[in-house]
Order: C-alpha cells, then sequence, then structure tokens
C-alpha cells in the first residue's frame, strides 16, 4: 500500500496528496514529523535503525518519527509516531521546524521534544537498539559516521536554539 503525503512548496503550504516514494524520487517538498525523547533525569533517548530498513539502514538517530500523513498536523505526526514506534501517548511540544536538505530528499522536518516516564515498548521494524545519553554523550555520537546525515543537522539546529535560549516557535501547520 502506498504512504500518503502532503506535497508542500516552498513555504510549507500544501499543494497536494502524493505517493511518498513519488515525492522522494521527485524531490518534492513534503512534511516529517521527529520527537527527541527524555527521560525523567534529562538524558536524550538514542536509537539505531534496522540494518534492513530501506532508509539509512543501521544509522544512529535521536529522533523518533515520520512522514505527517494528509490533513495531519506536525504534532499529531509526531504523536502518533511517538506511539507507533514507542507504544508512548504522549503530547510532544513543538520546538521548531526547517527546511531539511534531506540525504535523500529535502522535506519540511518539525522537531518536537517529550518526556517519556513510563515503560516503553519499541517497535523492533523501527527500532533495533536504544539507549539513554546525557548531551555530552549524544555531542560525541553525533560526529559518528553511523549516525543519520539528517539527524546531525536537526542536531545542530536543535542544540544553536537551545544555546540562543531561543523560545520554541509557535504551532506548526
Amino acid at each position: 500500500m502506498t504512504e500518503l503525503v502532503e506535497r508542500v512548496d516552498d513555504d510549507d503550504r500544501v499543494i497536494g496528496v502524493v505517493g511518498r516514494g513519488e515525492a522522494i524520487r521527485r524531490r518534492w517538498l513534503h512534511r516529517v514529523a521527529t520527537v527527541v525523547c527524555r527521560d525523567s533525569r534529562g538524558r536524550i533517548l538514542v536509537h539505531r535503525r534496522p540494518h534492513d530498513d530501506v532508509r539509512f539502514p543501521g544509522g544512529v538517530n535521536f529522533m523518533l518519527g515520520g512522514a505527517a500523513e494528509p490533513g495531519e498536523t506536525y504534532e499529531e505526526a509526531a504523536a502518533r509516531e511517538l506511539t507507533e514506534e514507542l507504544g508512548v501517548r504522549a503530547r510532544p511540544r513543538f520546538v521548531l521546524k526547517f527546511r531539511c536538505a534531506g540525504a535523500i530528499s529535502p522535506y519540511w522536518l518539525g522537531l518536537h521534544e517529550a518526556v517519556v516516564t513510563g515503560p516503553f515498548a519499541p517497535d523492533p521494524d523501527e527500532i533495533a537498539w536504544h539507549d539513554w545519553l546525557t548531551e555530552p554523550q549524544l555531542a560525541e555520537l553525533v560526529r559518528d559516521e553511523a549516525f543519520v546525515p539528517d539527524a546531525r543537522e536537526a542536531y545542530h539546529r536543535w542544540t544553536a536554539r537551545r544555546r540562543e535560549g531561543t523560545p520554541p516557535e509557535g504551532p506548526a501547520g
């Protein structure tokens, strides 16, 4: 079954609904929602993608997420992805949105944060391994060649915003 996404323009306005594969092949902008998860001690969840995954096999990432479905806001997509990938229901807090160059194809990325305090059940089709890292440990890991390139770009934007003390942007579309 074809995964549908909203094709968007340079200003993140919807211009149509297309298959995600087509959007990637044609390098059409679409929307991706991600979540950075922290535990009660402030550590950040990192994970390795399965080695048989189509996109970034075996890659390491500090965000969970995926493509927004037609009609979903970034926040709704982030909450859905958190439930699908970790089995956790939460309301992620929107932090920032930017046009990601993308190693495979460009897209608009909405980055959110959530605190995960209870038990969770990672989906093995999405997460092959996971651990909680401190911010200095994550900063070191970002330099590793196994770190997903798009996640590296998001990490640098996320940490720059935090260093600047910039409050989260308004709600994303």
